[in-house]
């Protein structure tokens, strides 16, 4: 299983704590500590699973930034939310291929990435020039996230699909897309980060090409 970027850290440590301390109490017979490496084990595991990095195969249109379930979807605007429970894969991808025209990292509170009043919460907000017109894309931190990881600079030129970043812990990511594109996705629904449709585009627009 890979391990996203940004993630290893809280991986690795309960895993060399719950080492050391079975190790330690295989060396002095102490069943206390082996009862005491349970809790790392457990942390392990959890952080594991969290911070997982599976490969996906690509999706067809506009593709979702992020796993997560719909909270918003405004078909005449092109405005889509998504909230990423802990329980799902944290790392994000670009939705289109284009270019990073821009990147602010905005301060802020720390709501529950579910409720609406989360728009105000620390962020990390993207313009993505792309041949459909400008993709904006905002990660944002929720109630337990902390940090939010950019893989990519400023100007680089992204294709779709690719891994852009990582929110730690429980987290939100919203997308405003151009008037050409056609948003098929409602709320409620279950999505899968560079893989679910969540646009449809106006059929002769290059996939991957970007901007010159």
């Amino acid at each position: 299983m890979m391990i996203a970027r940004g993630g290893m850290v809280f991986v690795v440590v309960p895993a060399l704590i719950m080492g050391l301390l079975l190790i330690t109490a295989i060396a002095v017979s102490s069943n206390v500590l082996v009862l005491l490496t349970l809790p790392f084990g457990i942390l392990f595991v959890v952080l594991l699973v969290f911070f997982r990095d599976p490969t996906r195969p690509i999706g067809k249109g506009i593709v979702s930034p992020a796993d997560g379930r719909v909270i918003e979807a405004n078909r005449d605007t092109g405005f889509i939310a998504i909230y990423m429970g802990l329980r799902n894969v944290h790392v994000n991808r670009a939705p289109w291929s284009g270019i990073v025209n821009a990147m602010r990292r905005q301060s802020g509170g720390h709501a529950a990435a579910s409720l609406k009043a989360a728009t105000n919460n620390q962020s990390v907000d993207w313009e993505i020039g792309t041949l459909l017109g400008t993709i904006e894309l905002r990660q944002i931190a929720g109630a337990l996230a902390r940090r939010i990881v950019p893989y990519v600079d400023e100007g680089a030129r992204i294709k779709k699909g690719q891994k852009i970043g990582l929110i730690r812990f429980g987290s939100r990511v919203e997308l405003l897309l151009p008037p050409t594109a056609k948003v098929v996705v409602a709320v409620g629904d279950r999505l899968r980060a560079g893989e679910t449709t969540v646009a449809e585009v106006e059929h002769g627009f290059a996939q991957e090409d970007t901007p010159g």
